[in-house]
């Protein structure tokens, strides 16, 4: 995973070590892994001592590009139904089985990794409530600081509202968490505010910024992306598995003269579509598809323009360049795509294409447009990009911790 230039100065090394311990949900894509790699990967750069340590359910995790000193522990995996429901995604155990397996697995290894600092993506007590074990241990018997970490947009707020309120969430917070970081601009939005958060949450809440700036500078070993005679248009779908009619219709595009295409399927593309968007590619003049490709971001930094989903990640990873970027959300199970995208078009970052206007023809017009062309670095240098190189002056201060070096820039830190 990409993230900052990792100092290897020994004289840092001489204070006791660090150790921060994260928590990723994950059932299937790998968003927010990936968003976890990249907190870690920030805070590794800064802090030359530390060490990392992942727990997932996201096997795929072991595939991407990890700092140095950061391990990861794969739990048994679920998987996520249409209704909500969650069920066995390899075992043949029921569900509580592996619920029951999960949060022993994951209360042994943090509590045993003895962190300092425990950040929770997204489920403030994990799926079906797997972290609370852990929680009240660490509480009751460790000094760790506890934070949660939330991409900017859940949903639309009708949406988001329930799911909250269904999952306890205010209560945990005030329980067990000391903060809640909201990896966003809240000028772009501000989810205290559209979410009706209560005084208790909003009080803990810290707006970071986007994790975008800083992804192109390798946090480990970077894989080589594939090679691409440039230029070329990139077409990026996530982990693929809601991207296949973005995917096949960009495949079936003409692009302007002297431009290749590049598709990039995403590891979960059922096998039967992926197999439709190389044989759309193969009638096109200059196609060419991958399926996993660990460091996109740097494709995106070459392409000469980048079609894309409306996820967290990969558009931060556009915004972090001056690349100009179409972007195609998608609308369900979730709106977060839909008001990330819209929000950022109002703004001049990006472009967007609704889903019910996909088409090849508008695909070909849109590309015809943008390549050679760049977004003005006024427009997305209006957008807070730097929580990454903010992210370790905040924890320094959680933890009490003076560190003059990281602590550039004032924080933006919500009072109720």
């Amino acid at each position: 995973m990409a993230g900052l230039p990792v100092s290897a100065d020994p004289s840092t090394t001489t204070r006791p070590g660090l150790r921060i311990a994260l928590y990723s949900h994950d059932t299937v894509g790998l968003g927010h892994t990936r968003r976890s790699i990249a907190v870690a990967t920030a805070l590794i750069n800064a802090w030359p001592n530390a060490d990392a340590m992942l727990v997932t359910g996201n096997p795929e995790a072991t595939a991407l590009t990890l700092p140095p000193r950061m391990d990861v522990v794969t739990l048994p995996t679920l998987a996520k139904d249409a209704d909500g429901t969650y069920r066995s995604r390899t075992l043949t155990a029921p569900v509580d089985s592996v619920l029951q397996m999960r949060s022993a697995v994951i209360e042994a290894a943090v509590t045993s990794f003895a962190p300092d600092l425990l950040i929770v993506d997204k489920v403030p007590l994990g799926v079906s409530g797997e972290l609370l074990p852990l929680l009240r241990r660490l509480r009751a018997e460790h000094s760790a600081r506890i934070v949660l970490g939330l991409r900017e947009i859940l949903d639309d707020p009708v949406t988001a509202v329930a799911e909250w309120i269904r999952g306890g969430a205010d209560t945990a917070i005030a329980e067990f968490y000391d903060q809640v970081w909201v990896y966003g601009d809240q000028r772009v939005y501000d989810p205290v505010v559209e979410y009706g958060l209560s005084t208790e949450v909003a009080r803990r809440c810290v707006f970071t910024g986007y994790l975008a700036a800083g992804r192109f500078a390798a946090g480990g070993a970077p894989a080589e992306p594939p090679t691409v005679a440039e230029p070329y248009v990139l077409c990026a779908v996530g982990g693929g598995q809601d991207g296949g009619r973005l995917a096949r219709t960009f495949a079936q595009t003409p692009l302007p003269s002297g431009h290749r295409g590049l598709v990039v399927c995403g590891p979960y593309m059922a096998p039967d579509l992926q197999a439709a968007v190389e044989a759309d590619a193969a009638a096109t003049a200059g196609m060419i598809v991958r399926d996993f490709v660990p460091d996109l971001d740097r494709l995106i930094a070459g392409a000469a323009a980048v079609v894309s989903m409306a996820g967290y990640n990969s558009v931060c990873e556009v915004l972090a360049t001056d690349r100009p970027a179409l972007l195609v959300p998608r609308t369900t199970p979730r709106k977060e795509q839909l008001i990330r995208a819209l929000r950022l078009a109002e703004l001049g970052a990006v472009e967007m294409l609704p889903p019910h206007r996909l088409t090849s023809r508008a695909l070909a017009e849109w590309t015809a447009s943008a390549v050679g062309s760049a977004v003005p670095a006024s427009v997305r240098t209006g957008i807070e990009l730097d929580g990454l190189g903010r992210l370790p002056g905040i924890a320094d201060r959680l933890l009490g911790r003076p560190h003059p070096l990281t602590d550039r820039k004032k924080v933006d830190h919500r009072a109720a």
